[in-house]
């Protein structure tokens, strides 16, 4: 499952993988524009992440992290969003990791500078569908989900990892399956 959170929409996507093969079995908004206060919006994050968990039982969880634009108000309720998704995630018992916009436009695209244009567009074409949603909150989160299946965890930062390595050695001997 991958989330772009928000705090007027927050996007949702969900993907299947089977070998090589990426479905799409869901995607969508959390529309959060009508509520009155950030509290409000928060807890309805919480509300319908956990519905969708429930529902659909992913196995890991992709989070694209916050940036900064020119607003630190922005960038606080932000944060705040993306903490209630990670929460809700991790209380769910879900493996959660956390990419760039920057990463998540590179791993689809191959371009860290894509719009979200062109990731909706190789989305389409990567999940062989013309169904992408329009709404680029979902493609976004769609693009954590595939980032994260892209990456294996490689470049993202796990927050629920507690493993702690003596050096390269110890990283080694904890990850033998990673090596090539």
């Amino acid at each position: 499952m991958g989330v772009d959170p928000g705090t007027t929409v927050l996007g949702y996507g969900i993907i299947n993988v089977k070998g090589n093969q990426i479905k799409m079995i869901a995607a969508g908004v959390i529309e959060l524009k009508k509520l009155e206060t950030h509290y409000q919006k928060l807890q309805k994050i919480y509300e319908k992440l956990d519905a969708l968990i429930k529902e659909y039982k992913p196995d890991e969880f992709a989070v694209e992290s916050p940036f900064f634009g020119k607003n630190v108000q922005s960038m606080l309720k932000l944060g705040r969003a993306q903490g209630i998704t990670i929460v809700c995630a991790m209380n769910n018992g879900l493996e959660v990791f956390e990419y760039s916009p920057k990463k998540i436009k590179q791993s689809v695209t191959g371009s860290g500078n894509a719009s979200k244009e062109q990731v909706a567009s190789m989305l389409s074409t990567l999940l062989n569908t013309k169904e992408i949603p329009k709404v680029l909150d979902a493609t976004d989160a769609l693009g954590a989900a595939i980032c994260h299946h892209f990456q294996k965890g490689r470049d993202a930062l796990n927050f629920n990892s507690s493993k702690k390595y003596s050096g390269w050695s110890g990283f080694v001997k904890n990850n033998e399956k990673r090596i090539q």
